[in-house]
């Protein structure tokens, strides 16, 4: 597999990232006004590319002071466990440390092990659920928060 590189997600590639929103997330995906409000508003996106195109992206705005959260981290199903989604969240991860943020929140789907698996080994912890999150499947959304190296 070629390697990956981190780049700014630009609006133009937003059209490149739909098929994996459908391949994931089905009729809970985001549409392309999503992105593009998410652009709009000035969040930190990201996408992972090799000489296939698109391989996964990832979001996060920072909410406070001291607060981030990441909004979304998707990686295509061919991709998965090859070390994309690492590659994103630790991009994730240092942009909430460059804006000083002492604690990121995400919230992950209850029924999605490998993302709490990955979330689990850089230190988020559960903080709370919130009862029929995602919709139409009406799963549960786990709260996970991780507090930065030297923080309370």
């Amino acid at each position: 597999m070629s390697e990956v590189r981190i780049e700014r997600l630009r609006w133009w590639h937003i059209r490149e990232l739909l098929p994996i929103e459908d391949e994931l997330f089905g009729a809970e995906r985001w549409s392309a006004a999503m992105f593009w409000s998410e652009l709009a508003a000035g969040h930190y996106y990201r996408i992972a590319r090799d000489d296939t195109g698109i391989v996964g992206y990832a979001g996060l705005a920072v909410t406070g002071p001291d607060e981030a959260w990441i909004h979304n981290i998707a990686v295509r199903r061919d991709r998965q466990r090859a070390g994309v989604g690492r590659a994103l969240l630790d991009d994730l991860l240092a942009e909430a440390d460059r804006h000083g943020a002492t604690h990121v929140l995400l919230e992950v789907a209850v029924d999605n092990e490998p993302a709490r698996t990955l979330y689990g080994r850089y230190g988020f912890v559960e903080v709370g659920r919130r009862r029929g999150y995602y919709q139409p499947s009406n799963t549960d959304a786990l709260v996970l928060r991780r507090e930065a190296s030297g923080s309370d």
